[in-house]
């Protein structure tokens, strides 16, 4: 057993196990399933999930999984293991104490469950929970969150168990942000003028029912202008990956690049909401995003990568987890 009594434990949103019609299937049907994901009324949301969207929805997704998945596994999945490796050493090295990182998706594996026994066999009783969701949302932050008291109030010995706050408006966050985004930058030929800022959508109904999380990303984007220090850099913040009939978020991020294509505008696009690259980044910004720019006259599109297991990232990171586990490291 470590000698090691505090952990972290990196809470992701989830990825199917492999690029499947089958896997695409369990893993959209515990999304789906989850009602801080869809709080429609069960007896009229279970036959449309069940025999209607899970009968055609995974041969899609899958499909486009295969264009972003890599030898090593989902992009999501790799990404975040390296994160954890990468800050339980700079952690450890920073407070001198042995500190122990593991992962839990929300959906798919490694279960929030596992990552919970993982911890305890390594003999972790004080547990830091790390949402990789800098704004909250009901959706994201709230039903991870819940999904972890409730699998820790089903073990014998429950560990003491704090969760760092939303840290959209982080310094240190914020600054990553900027460094990841003007490093990307410097390596084109020509700078672009506008900065198109993607956040994943949430319908418009939850916002009006009290969630935060517009005004986060909000603050996010407000924060961001000053810190990358690029004068003559438009910024427009959008939403994407809207989902269903319902009305969500606007406005849309591929109205917004067709419309940008339309103008001649020279774009980026960064996705400040997102941790870790993943489908909604290399599939629907990097690829079909790039071709709804080109496909109204665009000519000069960048995606900008997330922030990873770029240093300024773990540099942040470990500054959050060292604050959160004061007096306990």
């Amino acid at each position: 057993m470590s000698v090691s009594t505090v952990g972290v434990l990196l809470l992701q949103l989830g990825t199917p196990d492999a690029p499947t019609p089958q896997a695409l299937k369990r893993y959209l049907g515990e999304f789906l399933s989850d009602p801080r994901v869809i709080d429609l009324p069960r007896w009229y949301w279970w036959p449309i999930l069940n025999f209607i969207i899970l009968q055609t929805r995974p041969k899609r997704s899958a499909e486009l999984y295969r264009k972003v998945w890599t030898p090593a596994g989902s992009p999501l999945a790799v990404t975040t293991a390296a994160q954890a490796v990468a800050l339980e050493r700079q952690l450890s090295a920073e407070t001198g104490t042995p500190c122990r990182v593991a992962v839990g998706m929300r959906y798919g594996n490694p279960s929030i469950a596992s990552a919970l026994a993982q911890l305890t066999r390594e003999g972790v009783d004080r547990i830091l929970a790390f949402p990789m969701y800098p704004q909250y949302a009901g959706a994201t932050t709230g039903s991870t969150v819940e999904q972890l008291f409730d699998d820790a109030s089903r073990m014998r010995i429950i560990p003491s168990i704090r969760v760092l706050p939303p840290y959209f408006d982080d310094p240190e966050y914020i600054n990553a942000l900027a460094v990841v985004t003007r490093e990307s930058l410097a390596s084109l030929s020509e700078s672009p003028d506008t900065l198109v800022v993607s956040f994943h959508g949430l319908p418009k109904r939850y916002v009006t029912l009290g969630d935060p999380y517009t005004k986060h990303c909000e603050v996010t984007a407000r924060m961001l202008e000053p810190a990358l220090g690029l004068p003559g850099l438009s910024l427009r913040l959008v939403y994407q990956s809207q989902f269903g009939r319902e009305e969500w978020l606007q406005p849309y991020t591929d109205k917004t690049l067709e419309e940008l294509g339309r103008t001649g505008a020279r774009v980026a696009v960064m996705n400040p909401g997102f941790t870790a690259d993943c489908l909604e980044t290399l599939e629907e910004i990097r690829l079909r995003g790039m071709e709804q720019f080109h496909s109204t006259g665009g000519r000069s599109f960048h995606a900008i990568p997330c922030l990873n297991v770029h240093p300024a990232w773990i540099d942040a990171m470990t500054h959050m987890a060292r604050r959160e586990l004061g007096g306990w490291v």
